[in-house]
């Protein structure tokens, strides 16, 4: 026993997943009570199904692991509503059970594993063809033993919620929490990973700088909500009419930035239609609610990297000034 109780301490000091601890504690379940199998169940209570997860066959008794089971014709349920969780006698315990006469079982022993609020997970069992004395003392390790796979499957659920929450975290803060899209962070990182790329490919890369001229305007004739609403949907008609590949973000109030790979040699040609499709987009009726509005359009920059250009914020830069010329003619041309 101290062999098996020093084996159970390295066991549980190990760092490990749920399958490396079930695996150790199989082997020492076999060991301390001398059962050809022992193994490790779920229960899916709505379907009605057992399923066999982990499981040690050390004789001729084998309990493959993966076989699924009616749960209402198992001994583990039988055992659990009955409260009669050892038996050497199966076929006088359970003789109607069909599970049990098909695999010639005589001891049977287990042990519920309940997480959370008392929910089912499983069970740990043991069982055998032989009459097999299973001692108080090994019954007592089996009921640490499930025990100790509980608290290992609720620290697994734990880190996993840990993790989706973690990935989901990492969504948000890389977009924009009113539109979506993504935000500058975002933007820069993925504009710095963009120009090294196009860099080495010898590629050129067309970046937009947008920014929605009378926004303020919309703000005040119609209240702050619906200038959410319009940035909302002018963010949809950013996303779903530029190109394919082309990434799209909002880096200020009403500022968005559009950048993608020149598909053409012709770089002024591919300039003026990114344009002309970005000022399309952005311009028409826009529904703010109750209401819509008819919006004249944005101030549209747009530039093309030099050769061997990989600095994000230079290329931003660059597309705003080529922005404010555009809205500089726009106010010309508006104000004639």
């Amino acid at each position: 026993m101290d062999k098996v109780l020093h084996k159970l301490a390295t066991v549980v000091t190990e760092d490990g997943d749920l399958e490396a601890l079930v695996r150790s504690l199989l082997e020492l379940l076999e060991a301390v009570t001398g059962l050809e199998s022992t193994y490790l169940t779920s229960i899916d209570t709505e379907s009605g199904i057992q399923t066999i997860l982990f499981a040690r066959n050390s004789k001729t008794l084998q309990i493959p692991e993966g076989l699924t089971v009616p749960w209402g014709d198992t001994l583990c349920k039988r055992a659990m509503d009955e409260g009669n969780t050892y038996t050497t006698d199966v076929a006088i315990q359970w003789g109607d059970s069909s599970a049990a006469r098909k695999l010639g079982l005589t001891t049977y022993v287990s042990e519920v594993i309940r997480i959370g609020d008392n929910e089912l997970f499983g069970t740990l069992c043991g069982a055998s063809r032989q009459k097999v004395l299973v001692s108080d003392e090994a019954r007592r390790l089996l009921s640490m033993f499930a025990s100790l796979i509980a608290r290992q499957i609720e620290r697994d659920q734990l880190l996993q919620t840990l993790r989706r929450e973690q990935i989901t975290l990492r969504q948000y803060a890389l977009a924009d929490p009113l539109t979506g899209v993504a935000n500058r962070r975002a933007l820069e990182n993925e504009l710095k990973r963009a120009l090294a790329n196009a860099d080495r490919a010898k590629q050129a890369l067309h970046l937009a700088f947008i920014d929605l001229d009378g926004f303020k305007g919309i703000n005040d004739e119609y209240g702050h909500d619906a200038g959410d609403r319009f940035l909302i949907e002018i963010a949809k008609a950013l996303k779903f009419g530029v190109r394919e590949g082309d990434y799209v973000a909002r880096i200020g109030g009403d500022e968005f930035v559009v950048f993608g790979h020149a598909h053409s040699e012709d770089l002024e040609g591919s300039r003026l239609a990114i344009k002309k499709r970005l000022e399309r987009l952005t311009r028409g009726n826009f529904s703010i609610g109750l209401t819509g509005i008819d919006y004249t359009g944005p101030s549209v920059g747009v530039v093309t990297t030099a050769p061997g250009e990989r600095d994000p914020a230079g290329l931003i830069a660059r597309a705003d000034r080529a922005m404010y010329a555009v809205k500089k003619e726009r106010r010309v041309y508006f104000s004639q």
